[in-house]
């Protein structure tokens, strides 16, 4: 197995074609998809069609891909997958940190584990200079998550949603950590 990174309890690997009954459980599940899309599934055709290739992009500034698959160190089950990428194909300056975890996995710590290891691994290896997170404000469990990261909060703001959401009314946040706040903070 191809391993991009490990911390004490997780491995994250690149995404394959093979993943893709994963992906399609992942987003199945309505508590998973609340704050995306209101909850709705993405069909097989959806995940083949649009998410997987997003998954498999390479990113020349990197030299490797932006998302990776989650699994648990002890026991390689899959538990969602983490993105870390850059907002231009040509510059590692500024990196996008998420994740998506199935509800197995909610509150054991997982999320800001692996954004920890991946924000280490910006800061040292990639020439990331500023991680920022987004998430819509009334998602308290993913602004937590984003705070024990080590993220900040840094404004709220309206985004274009092609379709309102339960709770979009309310906006979204936008959390950031830059390199030379890390470095102090180590």
């Amino acid at each position: 197995m191809d391993v991009f990174l490990e911390t004490e309890r997780l491995v994250l690997r690149p995404f394959s074609d093979a993943d893709a009954d994963h992906l399609f459980a992942l987003d199945s599940d309505p508590d998973v998809m609340r704050f995306i899309n209101g909850g709705r599934p993405t069909s097989r055709e959806a995940i083949r069609a649009l998410t997987l290739p997003r998954l498999l992009h390479d990113y020349p500034c990197f030299g490797t891909r932006g998302y990776w698959a989650a699994e648990e160190k002890g026991t390689g089950t899959f538990l969602g997958w983490f993105e870390f990428r850059p907002l231009d194909d040509d510059s590692t300056a500024v990196v996008e940190l998420g994740y998506r975890l199935n509800k197995a996995a909610w509150g054991k710590g997982y999320a800001a584990e692996g954004s920890r290891a991946l924000m280490e691994k910006g800061f040292t290896d990639l020439g990331v200079e500023r991680v920022t997170a987004n998430t819509m404000a009334v998602n308290t469990r993913s602004r937590r998550v984003m705070e024990k990261a080590g993220l900040s909060f840094l404004r709220n703001f309206t985004g274009d949603w092609p379709e309102a959401i339960p709770g979009s009314e309310h906006g979204e946040v936008e959390y950031d950590l830059v390199r030379d706040d890390w470095v102090r903070g180590r």
